[in-house]
């Protein structure tokens, strides 16, 4: 297919598939394998390189709440988790939790996807996908108690598990929320904080990959058009799903997309 098509079917997967419960880097990269006929690891670096674009997405959504949590910063160090400063607390601590378990998850990936070729590759993103439904579907039902912020051992849970979202098959949007809401926090304020961990965890991924071995497999116009499309992309999505949390009971929403997540995940597996 013509690169600069491939670049916007890309996009456009990366923009959807990052907010819901359906791994993006796994859609990504399986779409860059079949597609493009990237190898499996050129595919994974690719995919977790749009993650910029998302950020993107998120920093434009929640403008005024990053300039809020930014002017909030003086105040880190004398109060952390108090009111005005919990969400940069929760930030600063989940994204050095999301350092200590990804980089290693990362290291792993780069070693494992390399000895992969075609189904088996296929076969280990369709497998993470349909744990990843699973965590979904059950997070709503063990929902303990209600908070009304973030704490430390927030900040530590979902950082480590957003770590371990590096890999392909796992949601990194799935893993969180459902974290989120295993520790109480009903669901928009879930997706909110979500989302922002998002940013600094994509830029994060993408600084990695390109000190790595740079941009894998496509050219620098086919680069800057995926990323564009994934963060117009990607600010409708988060839009949408905010005005859809707000209309419809979020535990409905958990399973629709955890049986997707599951669905999507057999599909792949067979």
């Amino acid at each position: 297919m013509n690169p600069v098509l491939v670049a916007v079917l890309l996009g456009i997967l990366q923009g959807i598939l990052e907010w819901i419960p359906v791994s993006s880097e796994g859609g990504v990269a399986l779409a860059s394998t079949v597609l493009g006929g990237f190898a499996p690891e050129d595919a994974t670096r690719l995919a977790l390189f749009l993650h910029a674009g998302t950020a993107v997405a998120a920093i434009a959504y929640y403008r005024a709440d990053v300039v809020d949590i930014l002017d909030s910063a003086r105040e880190l160090t004398r109060r952390p988790f108090a009111d005005e400063t919990a969400d940069l607390s929760f930030l600063a601590i989940a994204t050095l939790a999301t350092g200590l378990t990804g980089l290693p998850a990362y290291l792993l990936l780069d070693a494992a996807v390399s000895g992969l070729e075609g189904g088996l590759f296929l076969a280990l993103v369709g497998g993470l996908l349909v744990l990843t439904g699973l965590l979904q579907r059950f997070a709503v039902a063990l929902s303990l108690g209600e908070r009304a912020r973030p704490d430390w051992v927030d900040a530590v849970f979902v950082g480590a598990l957003q770590g371990v979202a590096i890999l392909p098959g796992v949601s990194r949007s799935g893993t969180t929320v459902s974290a989120l809401l295993l520790r109480g926090h009903e669901g928009e304020s879930s997706l909110r904080l979500s989302f922002l961990l998002s940013i600094p965890a994509a830029l994060g991924a993408n600084a990695l990959v390109l000190a790595d071995d740079g941009v894998p497999a496509i050219d620098p116009l086919s680069a800057v058009v995926a990323l564009a499309v994934s963060a117009l992309v990607g600010y409708l999505t988060v839009d949408a799903l905010v005005r859809l949390v707000r209309q419809v009971p979020f535990w409905t929403v958990c399973v629709v997309f955890g049986g997707l997540g599951v669905v999507g995940g057999l599909l792949v597996a067979l």
